[in-house]
């Protein structure tokens, strides 16, 4: 049955890919890993293969793959992506010797895949649980890692109907789970091979925030000021976001997008009431003139939030909320939408007092107006969201422990 489903969704991809961008160009990607591994996986190499769905999952990955190039420079390192969004980012990481897409997960491309590279170590990260690549790198003796995985009693693995898939989580050498609740539900599938180590993303946005370097423009913008950095915002977002802060005008605001488009960022400047300027357009000048700095480009929103005097974290009105470790590192409270329910470290926040879950505009307005009108409420919670991060960092440790490379 697994096996139908994989054809059917390559079929799928396909047909999608006559009109839609990301799947032709995961289509595309797909018939080059074969041209890649051909030209540069050779034998007798060593390669420690890690495979991550997308962005976030490879940033739970990096602070594993630095430290393995950092303690191990003889090994060579293979980085994998299943979405465009992922690949077509971080193609050129510097970090790994071959980056590729994964093909779709049959019976023949995993042969073939696991024949080429022939890795020593597999890792994958958090949510990859791919059964035909699993049971190769099994039979041909390779040991696979689960890290940064997390389990939820609503997975295919736990439904009477998806007992017959969960045979694919013997195959793993270990598991690095997030939280003893993962632990406890493979201990049900009689699978205990597991440690509660944590979600390496705290290494990583630690790592992120010692190596973040000054940003002249952000910095000639806020001056003194208090500012709000809102992160990854999609439009259910801006609507609460942007009349705050046209009807404060002690405040100033840095704005990224998810979606760095012209019809994005026209939409965000036709909301603002007060003098904007995208980044790509500004000089220190001309930022220290203005009220809002639009990000009209990737890479820079982690090193942004150090500005912030409240932070916000998009997608809690749509199908998830981006990553919030990445505000909550700084020592600044963060706010976020509803739709936050499967991420662990914005629940532990908001019980922390870290971070807070908004559903409206009136509900934003009280809590922010709260904060910014208490300093020592303001305080506290930017010191719960800092020491929340310390407290929960060190799972990169703790595998290379449990690993022996």
């Amino acid at each position: 049955m697994y096996t139908i489903a994989i054809y059917l969704y390559t079929l799928a991809v396909r047909l999608a890919s006559l009109t839609n961008r990301k799947a032709r160009l995961m289509i595309k990607g797909h018939r080059q890993t074969w041209r890649i591994l051909r030209d540069h996986a050779k034998e007798g190499q060593n390669y420690v293969w890690f495979h991550a769905a997308s962005l976030g999952e490879f940033e739970q990955g990096r602070p594993i793959m630095e430290r393995l190039r950092r303690e191990h420079p003889e090994k060579r390192i293979l980085l994998t992506f299943f979405s465009p969004s992922g690949y077509e980012v971080r193609k050129d990481y510097a970090g790994a010797d071959i980056v590729c897409y994964l093909p779709f997960d049959t019976p023949l491309n995993a042969r073939r895949f696991i024949r080429m590279v022939r890795p020593e170590k597999a890792f994958f990260i958090k949510y990859e649980f791919w059964h035909h690549y699993i049971d190769a790198l099994h039979r041909a003796g390779v040991p696979v890692y689960s890290v940064s995985s997390i389990f939820r009693n609503d997975q295919i693995f736990f439904r009477p109907y998806g007992r017959g898939y969960a045979r694919v989580l013997h195959r793993f050498n270990h598991f690095f789970v997030q939280n003893e609740a993962s632990r406890e539900l493979l201990g049900g599938l009689g699978v205990t091979q597991v440690s509660v180590t944590g979600d390496t993303r705290f290494d990583r946005v630690i790592d992120i925030r010692n190596q973040a370097k000054p940003l002249p423009l952000a910095a000639a913008l806020t001056g003194d000021s208090r500012t709000i950095v809102a992160g990854s915002t999609w439009p259910p977002d801006e609507e609460i976001l942007i009349p705050y802060f046209n009807r404060h005008p002690e405040l100033k605001l840095i704005i990224a997008p998810h979606e760095v488009n012209e019809e994005r960022l026209n939409s965000i400047e036709q909301r603002l009431e007060r003098p904007a300027l995208r980044y790509s357009q500004a000089t220190p000048e001309s930022a220290a003139n203005a009220d809002c700095l639009i990000i009209d480009g990737y890479g820079l929103l982690s090193s942004l939030y150090r500005y912030a005097t409240l932070a916000y974290v998009g997608g809690g009105f749509g199908v998830g909320i981006h990553n919030v470790p990445e505000a909550a590192v700084y020592g600044v409270p963060v706010f976020f939408g509803p739709n936050n329910q499967r991420f662990r470290e914005a629940r532990d926040l908001i019980e922390a007092g870290g971070s807070f879950e908004i559903t409206s505009a009136d509900d934003f307005q009280a809590q922010a107006d709260r904060l910014l009108t208490d300093s020592n409420a303001l305080a506290e919670s930017g010191q719960a969201a800092g020491d929340y991060i310390r407290r929960n960092a060190g799972a990169t440790e703790a595998i290379f422990r449990e690993v022996h490379f």
